[in-house]
């Protein structure tokens, strides 16, 4: 596992020494699990902010054991994923003394972000109105299924059943056949992005008015935006969008064609590119010039012989031939690619989206790039996702002043776990 990172990806290379960070300074209470919670706070810590990720003591996140799970590492690829650039702090809350610390490090925080089940951070006194009144200028965000009032905020949800219930499943795949999911957790990680937005814009309302607030971010309100505009076109028409495989109801001809060597994938989302697919690549001015070929809709009225062209004409060179054609004449196209071949694509590499990091458990670990390119505060180096509790003691001493005393007796206390489970930094009492 891992055996071959070194020559599939660069060494990651170090942002500019002294350069600013956007979330300097700003720290970040994280109580998140799974993916939305955590992918969002993560992309804080890669602006940036100091990321706290309060665990569980032992086994923390049930996200870690997600597959494969590296022996040397006892985490899984997807954790690593979702929670770079964070440090760990193990804290039992079903104790007094895990609890009190888990309290006094959000009454310390600028942002508070949680994702647990609705009513339960309420229980903790965790929930925004108890911290607030201590910390007023807290940015507190709640990230949850259907929201944290009302009907349905008891239900549970993770991001298929998002995709099952927003349409969007209804909208994928082929007409003849039941609709299919995403394999990636869209919703999960569109969730996440909106609630990093949802933090960045109450964080600068706080700097112009000095109060901090509250705010939620729901998986199946996200759901039904990520549906596209196929909402409104519902509303407009009272169709229900239909399942249309590779190819496109807007839009023709766009879909799926076969090079002789492999597959790729063409847009024509105008006339314009149209004309010069037919022109300039497949040589055919008879077809660009012909009136029954001469708008979308006509095109779609005849995607079937349009399509049965085009396959001919592409089925005779392959795709290194017409990817240079379609590339000089502004045809917008890709080849269909797995994804080992999209993260070692030229296109990757030149963007470095996939590089390593180093760990001092395995050497080397992979490191997917946040795709932002700050001109003058750029993205935080990456550092790896950590184990359970790694930074517990350090994040104590740093942000509420604790000393030896004071965290073995807390360890006592079990607020870190039974020994057992406990994982100290090499600076922790014994």
């Amino acid at each position: 596992m891992l055996d071959d990172i070194a020559s599939d990806f660069p060494e990651h290379t170090p942002r500019p020494a002294g350069a600013p960070k956007a979330l300097d300074g700003i720290k970040v209470v994280d109580f998140t699990h799974f993916i939305a919670g955590p992918f969002a706070t993560m992309m804080l810590g890669d602006m940036g902010a100091d990321v706290l990720k309060i665990e569980a003591p032992g086994r923390g996140d049930d996200f870690r054991q997600y597959p494969p799970v590296h022996p040397d590492l006892a985490q899984g690829a997807p954790f690593l994923w979702s929670n770079r650039n964070k440090r760990s702090v193990a804290l039992d809350l079903k104790t007094p003394e895990g609890l009190e610390v888990a309290r006094a490090l959000a009454a310390s925080a600028d942002v508070v972000v949680e994702n647990f089940s609705s009513g339960v951070m309420a229980r903790f006194g965790l929930d925004y109105e108890s911290i607030r009144r201590t910390n007023p200028e807290v940015v507190y965000c709640s990230v949850s299924a259907y929201g944290r009032d009302g009907a349905f905020a008891d239900r549970l949800g993770f991001d298929p059943i998002a995709q099952a219930e927003s349409g969007f499943v209804s909208m994928n795949g082929y007409a003849d056949r039941q609709g299919v999911r995403a394999l990636s957790p869209v919703m999960d990680i569109s969730t996440a992005m909106m609630a990093c937005n949802a933090i960045l814009g109450a964080l600068v309302a706080r700097e112009r008015t000095g109060r901090g607030q509250s705010m939620e971010v729901a998986l199946f309100d996200n759901a039904v935006l990520m549906t596209g505009y196929a909402t409104l076109q519902h509303v407009f028409s009272g169709a229900e969008p239909q399942r249309h495989g590779n190819t496109s109801p807007d839009t023709c001809p766009s879909g799926v064609f076969e090079a002789k060597d492999r597959s790729f994938y063409i847009n024509c989302g105008n006339n314009k590119i149209f004309q010069r697919l037919m022109t300039q690549v497949i040589e055919r001015p008879d077809v660009a010039a012909d009136p029954a070929y001469a708008t979308g809709r006509e095109r779609s009225a005849r995607r079937e012989a349009l399509f049965a062209l085009l396959g001919e004409a592409f089925a005779q060179q392959p795709w290194t031939h017409w990817q240079a054609r379609m590339r000089a004449a502004g045809v917008p196209c890709g080849e269909v690619r797995s994804v080992g071949e999209a993260i070692r694509s030229p296109e990757a590499r030149e963007r470095r989206l996939v590089t390593r990091i180093p760990h001092p458990a395995v050497g080397w670990v992979p490191n997917m790039a946040l795709p932002i390119r700050y001109g003058r505060t750029p993205i935080a180096d990456p550092v790896a996702a950590p184990t359970v509790g790694q930074h517990t003691h350090e994040v104590l001493r740093e942000a509420l002043g604790y000393g030896d005393e004071r965290l073995a007796s807390l360890a006592q206390a079990g607020a870190f776990g039974p020994p057992a489970a406990r994982h100290e930094t090499a600076d922790a009492p014994a």
